[in-house]
């Protein structure tokens, strides 16, 4: 007779709306691996469909004898969701261990093992060293030469001092496993009404990004590698999904789409035959570079739009931050989606720590110039924040900043050092490109003011849900401000949004 199977509670804390939710593709990775291995069996709450997934999670713990607790992190909202379940849990089952993943504690792993409640950390992919570290901890007792044989993990010995052992090497043995979609209650709950199609799948295809952006999670976890799956997984998934719960348009999460074009072909091919309407991540320089061929490869997949990082109109800026791509790259790429029907959704990083009153303005010019060419290009803005600069072990990536960064007062900037001081606005803010501690009053209102003209004379072809006539009213609104240059406290813009509510693609995606 086989041994029960060891219940591993799988996190997913809430970090949007349960509208906004997609598939919880962390932790159905992590459950394929898990049961893959015959040993543990996982139970999954996602809190973005559970308004009370932290007594959910309590529950699963009392009810199913759960023997360890995993929760994905990401850096911004999702940080004092994770800290409230995990405190929850420690509270009340102070002897059920808690391991983080995901991309703030990969990046901070020296932050998350800070908190009393967390004691593991598992860096980068987490599938096989979730299961090694399992197997050490549920075995009756892990001793420090166990854990530490463990690549891609992070703990504290008995001591209290930390430990990182060496990184693990990028795998891309799961890159044909089929997620147990079926696993969750009620799949089609994840199927999202956007511009895009009445059922629109949240899916990721690819793993990582061979670039190493200073700004980017991606680029810092996975450090310059990327995998593409089989096109074979891609077909059956796609079609299983389409016929088993209605899927009619895909939001692809790759944080590369169109990496070489060899690679990307076979999946273009596999979308082309489904033409479901789809949206991607894509470089500029990829989609320039593209052949005649696979653009009408694209065209006949329906891509939609294609959201591209253009980030600045400086080429040593782009240089900097370790872009790899140059400004007039960004402006050809303009040019060959709307030639080839695809919205290009930009990007933009304003205010860096060196020049952010000039970058800022010259980006602003950049824009403008954009609209005046091509109006339906949409537009992001954010504010470039580099990722926070972690102590780490001689066996752990550091992430990297380009130079000193220092406050408005010119002070050197203090990141946190514990999952807690995290969860302050200021630093969510920071986390999500939307403030930073160099960043003036002054320029900071006018980066608003922009933001919300921009947005009133160009609504984004992405809302759905606000009214035409409201659409209209704004636009007409903001004609005279934006012809003008007009930014400055656009008040009459901010009363009429609060009665006409424009969808902001920077907060929830489609």
């Amino acid at each position: 007779m086989s041994e029960p199977r060891r219940r591993v509670l799988l996190v997913n804390p809430t970090i949007t709306k349960p509208r906004h939710a997609r598939f919880p593709l962390a932790v159905l990775n992590l459950a394929t691996a898990l049961e893959a291995d015959g040993r543990y069996a996982a139970h999954i709450v996602d809190g973005n469909v559970d308004e009370g997934f932290v007594d959910s999670s309590l529950r699963a713990i009392a009810d199913g004898a759960i023997e360890a607790v995993g929760v994905t992190v990401m850096g911004g909202p999702q940080v004092p969701t994770a800290v409230a379940v995990s405190k929850a849990i420690r509270a009340r089952f102070p002897t059920v261990p808690i391991v983080w993943g995901g991309y703030f504690p990969t990046l901070c792993p020296e932050t998350a093992l800070a908190a009393p409640y967390v004691e593991y950390v598992v860096r980068g992919q987490g599938e096989v060293a979730l299961r090694e570290l399992l197997a050490a901890i549920l075995s009756g007792g892990s001793d420090a030469a166990e854990l530490a044989a463990i690549d891609g993990l992070s703990w504290r010995r008995s001591d209290g001092q930390v430990v990182h052992n060496r990184d693990r090497a990028f795998s891309t043995a799961w890159l044909a496993a089929r997620l147990p979609y079926e696993r969750l209650e009620n799949p089609r709950q994840y199927l999202g009404r956007t511009y895009l199609g009445r059922r629109t799948l949240g899916y990721q295809a690819a793993l990582g990004c061979r670039f190493r952006c200073t700004f980017c999670g991606v680029a810092a976890m996975y450090g310059g590698k990327t995998a593409l799956p089989p096109a074979a997984r891609l077909d059956q998934d796609l079609t299983s999904l389409r016929d088993r719960y209605g899927v009619d348009a895909i939001q692809f999460y790759d944080h590369n789409f169109f990496d070489r074009e060899v690679d990307t072909v076979p999946l273009l091919e596999v979308l082309a035959r489904l033409q479901l309407p789809w949206w991607c991540y894509a470089r500029s320089d990829a989609l320039v570079n593209l052949s005649p061929a696979a653009w009408q490869l694209v065209r006949k997949s329906r891509l939609r739009m294609a959201y591209i990082g253009a980030e600045s109109p400086s080429d040593a800026m782009l240089h900097d931050v370790r872009k790899g791509t140059r400004a007039n790259q960004t402006l050809e790429a303009v040019e060959v989606c709307h030639r080839h029907g695809v919205t290009p959704e930009l990007s933009f990083m304003v205010a860096p720590p060196h020049d952010p009153e000039g970058e800022t303005e010259r980006t602003f010019d950049f824009i403008r110039s954009i609209k005046r060419e091509y109006p339906s290009t949409e537009i992001m803005i954010y504010v470039y924040t580099p990722l926070p600069p972690q102590r780490a072990g001689a066996n752990v990536r550091a992430t990297r900043t380009p130079m000193e960064l220092q406050d408005t007062l010119g002070r050197p900037v203090v990141f946190p050092k514990t999952p807690d001081e995290w969860t302050e606005p200021r630093w969510v803010e920071y986390w999500c490109h939307h403030d930073a501690p160099w960043l003036s009053r002054r320029l900071h209102r006018r980066i608003i003011d922009f933001t919300t003209v921009l947005g009133c004379r160009f609504p984004t072809v992405t809302d759905i849900r606000s009214p035409s006539w409201g659409k209209r009213w704004l636009r007409t609104l903001a004609a005279w401000r934006y012809r003008f240059g007009r930014y400055e406290r656009p008040w009459e813009l901010d009363l009429s949004r609060k009665f006409i509510r424009l969808h902001d693609p920077r907060a929830s995606s489609l």
